[in-house]
């Protein structure tokens, strides 16, 4: 089929969606209510279903009273039987995929149960829209004129009992449809080698001679893999490469930390960004204008949505509220309810609602990832935003960062120590720390309320990484891969003082 021609196709059926999706703009909390009426009923007679006496539940009350908010470990067990192969446990169908979620280098692995109907109505329902909003906002795309470089995980695929695990891209790439394999680069055999490091050279290899219109990926690691294609080709501009890249889609990790090294390198005025929100668990918000950061949550992918404010969340006081509910401006862990079967499920990322007509989000951190040993309730949102102020005014660039707390001991104050890799470091670190320290103050009152006159804490303490510390402490712990990131912000420094041993 010729290329014009499959755009004219692709671009049609993909407007086409854009009426439904307008349905679910008009008539969010409606669209939520059917849709976790919907799923209830469809589980009713699934072991979770009877225990919860699913077949009586009318509203959405009736299932907040009921059904309890559990976190993985709360799951596991449930899982471990579903990934043994039992059936009906937590969703009529079958389960035969397990996301294997990277966490955290020293989490335990996770098993994210993946259905047929999560599979196709919404990962991949997600990909089909986010190709919609693109289209809707940029009618004279090209995009289907050439091929998506994607990046993702790097891991095989494993059967156990009759099931199948691995990392949630290899299990989409797995289940492609025909017209995503068509359209997209690197072929399936590389996308999915084990190597990582094998595997990124391959990648370049394959894809320099292809007609590359769109890059999709994490954007720590997409930075590594186009860094090696200006490498290999000796080209400046990767438009000298690819003279029809028009958008960047990513998701995973923030893009804060990374885009003035992406403008670098994709100097091309009219070059567009888009961010994606997506998880194991499910795809749950789509970057929907030109030139935003904001997502727009999508109500219609099988995924019924909660939110428990952070000031009441892991108290006694906790309790979720619906969509229906959310404020601007408040800092949520989500709760998801799905059609993989995951019941009130704590997914650990927390968001803040920026618009409630429609309801759009930014990703402001993780529950676990985040500081506030000394009340000081520094998240990742903060971090990134302060080192962005603070690389610009010192022109310099940073690969990756973690912190974490030193404890008080005896009559000593607590701080932050912070290692920071620079591709570019800064001229005077100590002149750096001082606006870093500064910068944080101006946008976290409850930090600035601790540093005042160093009551509680004295100011950060920043340690200078060895170039390529963090690839090599991921690969010390086989998560090198577009899905593995190293963790921002901790409570503990277990992390810290892992990396800072190899910091040598």
């Amino acid at each position: 089929m010729p290329i014009p021609l499959v755009n004219s196709i692709a671009s049609w059926f993909l407007k086409k969606r854009f009426h439904q999706i307008e349905l679910f703009l008009k008539y969010p909390n409606e669209v939520q209510d059917e849709l976790l009426l919907s799923l209830i009923d469809f589980a009713k007679n699934t072991e979770i279903g009877k225990l919860y006496d699913f077949a009586s539940i009318k509203n959405y009350e009736t299932f907040a009273e009921r059904v309890p908010i559990k976190n993985y470990d709360g799951w596991q067990d449930t899982i471990e039987r579903s990934r043994r192969g039992e059936s009906n446990i937590f969703w009529p169908t079958p389960i035969k995929w397990f996301a294997k979620s990277s966490g955290t280098t020293r989490a335990k692995s996770k098993f994210i149960p993946v259905s047929e109907e999560s599979l196709e109505d919404c990962h991949y329902a997600a990909s089909k829209d986010l190709l919609c909003m693109y289209l809707n906002n940029n009618e004279d795309s090209q995009l289907f004129n050439g091929k998506s470089l994607r990046l993702g995980g790097s891991k095989e695929l494993y059967k156990e009992n009759g099931t199948v695990f691995g990392d949630l891209s290899a299990i989409l790439i797995d289940n492609m449809p025909f017209w995503a394999e068509f359209s997209s680069t690197p072929s399936s055999k590389v996308s999915l080698m084990s190597d990582w490091e094998y595997k990124m050279q391959a990648i370049v290899d394959e894809t320099i001679n292809e007609n590359v219109t769109s890059l999709a990926g994490v954007p720590s690691w997409m930075l590594v893999l186009l860094n090696n294609v200006l490498e290999t080709t000796g080209k400046d501009s990767l438009f000298d490469i690819w003279p029809n890249l028009e958008v960047y889609f990513h998701g995973g990790v923030s893009f804060t930390p990374y885009k003035d090294q992406y403008k670098k390198i994709l100097q091309k005025k009219e070059f567009k960004y888009y961010e994606i929100y997506n998880a194991s668990e499910g795809f749950f918000a789509i970057q929907d204008q030109n030139n935003s950061n904001e997502l727009l949550l999508m109500l219609d992918y099988g995924i019924f949505y909660e939110f428990v404010p952070m000031d009441i969340y892991a108290t006694s006081n906790e309790k979720a509220i619906p969509l229906s509910q959310v404020q601007l401006g408040v800092n949520y862990a989500v709760i998801i309810t799905t059609n993989a079967g995951l019941w009130r499920y704590k997914i650990g990322d927390t968001v803040r609602f920026t618009s409630l007509t429609p309801y759009r989000i930014k990703i402001s951190g993780r529950t676990k990832h985040h500081i506030n040993v000394f009340g000081e309730e520094l998240i990742i949102e903060n971090a990134e935003q302060a080192l962005k102020k603070v690389c610009k005014r010192t022109k310099a660039e940073i690969v990756d960062f973690t912190a974490a707390p030193i404890f008080m001991v005896d009559k000593e104050k607590g701080a932050h120590e912070w290692l920071i890799e620079f591709k570019t470091p800064p001229k005077d670190i100590d002149y750096f720390n001082e606006l870093f320290d500064n910068a944080l103050k101006a946008l976290n009152s409850d930090y600035e309320a601790k540093r005042y006159n160093n009551i509680t804490l004295n100011k950060p303490k920043i340690n200078i990484a060895r170039q390529q510390l963090f690839h090599d402490w991921l690969k010390a712990n086989n998560k090198l891969g577009g899905q593995h990131k190293v963790p921002r912000l901790s409570n503990t420094r277990d992390y810290i003082d892992d990396l800072l041993r190899l910091n040598l």
